[in-house]
């Protein structure tokens, strides 16, 4: 089955450059049945083509779209008055049923907008969010939301549990046992958290389809463990998770420096290579926005080349995993959220 991924060339922070030389080794790297759509300006995406020497072209195409969305404008505003920008033809490409996932590194918000908007929600999904995978001490682990909603409800924090459950089990491969889900709280016990995290708790704790292992704590996120056992999947709204999220990647730049300030010759060793390399948010590509129909990946604005390449090799995979059905049947009718 051939596989069709939309790449908004004309996103973030090293566009095109650093999209189509993205691009260029994703398709190096993945079996024949992938082909990436690079959807932008013609004549800028041939450029930043040039001087990558010869590139095999058969599984690479260009669709022109001559608008670009800045990142400071507003997100729903741009997607309705820019209906030729890579966004929204990129997304449009999916609905058409002439793309199978649609990646970007541009404005976040637009994204989220054009998704919503143009793709729509699956049948039961109050509201997508972004699932953004952080690295371990032995496995990663999605914290959903990492962004998309700042303020939620305690049925739609249920469902983002749903959502992740779904993910770590068809993409991440977390099937025996099941993913392993938790609650992010300031402790383990029943009585801790505001309102709408208490009542979460409890819906979480008969909810069906869901392996659920109670409330954790930020500290268990980087052990990918708790007391219940494993943890695949941690549950919270978008400004906790965007904090978080955050934190993490400023935490992980100042031990770096750090470390190159007081021993440089450390960082030339392989091992110490590899573990940074195992701390890099690069290596995850970007975050998949679930709920919506389709596949969606937002890439970080700053993504160098391998992200956007390993990011295309996540959305190959969400695609091969038929994720999209799972969550259409888990929604169905309502039954991921009684």
């Amino acid at each position: 089955m051939a596989i069709r991924i939309a790449l908004d060339a004309m996103g973030g922070d090293n566009a095109p450059r650093a999209e189509v030389e993205g691009a260029v080794m994703a398709l190096g790297e993945l079996p024949p049945s992938v082909r990436i759509q690079l959807v932008g300006r013609t004549a800028d995406i041939e450029a930043a083509l040039k001087p990558l020497g010869e590139v095999d072209r058969s599984r690479l195409d260009i669709v022109e779209a001559p608008e670009v969305v800045g990142m400071g404008e507003k997100p729903l505003a741009a997607i309705k008055s820019k209906r030729g920008s890579s966004i929204a033809v990129g997304l449009g490409l999916q609905k058409q049923g002439r793309s199978d996932a649609f990646l970007s590194a541009g404005n976040t918000g637009a994204v989220m907008a054009g998704a919503t908007l143009l793709l729509r929600l699956h049948e039961g999904v109050q509201r997508a969010a972004i699932g953004a995978p952080f690295p371990t001490a032995g496995h990663s682990v999605l914290v959903i939301d990492g962004g998309a909603n700042v303020d939620c409800d305690a049925r739609e924090l249920v469902g983002f549990a749903h959502l992740g459950s779904l993910y770590a089990r068809d993409v991440m491969g977390r099937q025996n046992p099941a993913p392993g889900v938790g609650l992010l709280n300031v402790g383990e016990e029943d009585e801790k958290g505001n309102a709408v995290v208490k009542e979460a708790h409890q819906l979480l704790k008969t909810a069906s389809g869901i392996r659920y292992v109670g409330n954790v704590e930020g500290r268990d996120i980087l052990a990918g463990q708790c007391r219940s056992g494993q943890i695949d999947v941690v549950v919270c709204d978008g400004f906790v998770g965007n904090a978080v999220l955050k934190f993490y990647e400023s935490a992980g730049r100042m031990f770096t420096g750090m470390l190159k300030q007081a021993a440089p010759d450390v960082l030339t060793r392989p091992e110490v290579t590899q573990l940074f390399r195992f701390l890099d948010y690069s290596e995850y590509g970007g975050a998949p926005l679930l709920g919506v129909k389709g596949v969606v990946i937002i890439c970080h604005g700053a993504s160098p080349p391998r992200a956007i390449k390993n990011a295309v090799r996540v959305a190959a995979q969400m695609v091969e995993s038929h994720l999209d059905q799972d969550i259409d049947a888990e929604f169905a009718e309502g039954g991921a959220v009684r």
